[in-house]
């Protein structure tokens, strides 16, 4: 009894430990979701801005560019996955990478061929797994990205959608990343960056009773796109990166706060078997005294006759 009893003790210390680390993994990731949430709200205005100016651009000019031109037979797409760099966080990178894969086969049967660019050592290590083609990935920011991350990664992400399909180019720019809702709900999702779809940007204008502002070109609207084209990309993806950041840290505080609970769930259950062990342990011993006492008294008894 007593060696079980030291195996219920060992088990409960380890369990302890865990649950103070994890514990205090769960109140970092919560202080770190306000300023993720921050950092979101700041980024959208310019964004939402960035985004209305170019639709006024394009629908008050004839001019065509990768910006906001279809193509009337897409061949090539690029894909950008957000993941994150570090684990401990449920099931949030899996979602992304799923996400991922639903979008590369709804592509792939229209007849796309797909280029994958990664974010995060999670979904790097997935492909790298299964040894498929990355053509770039960046890592070591998810759970606090900068602007200058965001620039980094659109750089090669404009020059391929502003080549030609034959030359190695895209025809159309998609991102899947993990869009935060709320402190319980996080939501994988694919957005298509480019081209921009206009009618999309024009009814959301119209639902929120926004009137797109009218802008004289100089020198001229192809200039104009040309250079609203990187600050787009690089908004977009930097409003990403912020998103999925947020998502990232309520993930772990969720999953770090189940396994808190797991730990005080399993520390009362072993406690409860090192209990039940002492006590048989010392019902042992008086089992024993007793029956020593009685076994001695026989023998007294017995001499006295």
């Amino acid at each position: 009894m007593g060696a079980q009893l030291r195996v219920y003790k060992r088990r409960i210390q380890a369990v302890t430990a865990t649950k103070k680390i994890t514990k205090a993994m769960e109140m970092i990731a919560a202080s770190r979701i306000v300023k993720a949430q921050r950092k979101v709200a700041a980024s959208q205005p310019y964004a939402t801005e960035l985004t209305r100016a170019v639709t006024a651009v394009a629908t008050g000019s004839n001019a065509k560019h990768p910006l906001t031109t279809e193509v009337e037979a897409p061949t090539r797409a690029a894909v950008l996955l957000v993941t994150s760099d570090r684990g401990l966080a449920g099931g949030y990178s899996s979602n992304a990478i799923k996400a991922a894969e639903r979008l590369r086969e709804r592509l792939a049967s229209e007849g796309k061929e797909v280029d994958t660019y990664i974010v995060g050592r999670k979904g790097v290590a997935y492909y790298g797994f299964r040894e498929r083609k990355v053509e770039d990935s960046w890592t070591g920011f998810t759970d606090n990205p900068a602007y200058s991350d965001a620039k980094s990664i659109a750089a090669p992400l404009i020059e391929a959608i502003q080549k030609e399909t034959a030359e190695g180019g895209v025809d159309e720019l998609h991102i899947v990343f993990t869009e935060f809702v709320s402190m319980m709900t996080q939501n994988a999702i694919d957005d298509r960056m480019l081209p921009l779809s206009l009618d999309e940007v024009a009814k959301e204008s119209t639902r929120k009773g926004e009137i797109l502002p009218l802008f004289d070109f100089e020198p001229s609207a192809e200039d104009v796109l040309d250079a609203l084209l990187p600050r787009y990309v690089e908004s977009r993806i930097y409003n990403a990166l912020l998103q999925a950041a947020a998502s990232e840290h309520a993930a772990r505080r969720r999953a770090m706060k189940s396994a808190t609970d797991n730990a005080g769930d399993l520390i009362k259950s072993l406690s409860r078997l090192a209990n039940a062990a002492r006590q048989a342990e010392i019902t042992q011993e008086i089992s024993e005294i007793v029956g020593g006492a009685s076994a001695l008294a026989d023998a007294t008894a017995g001499s006295d006759k």
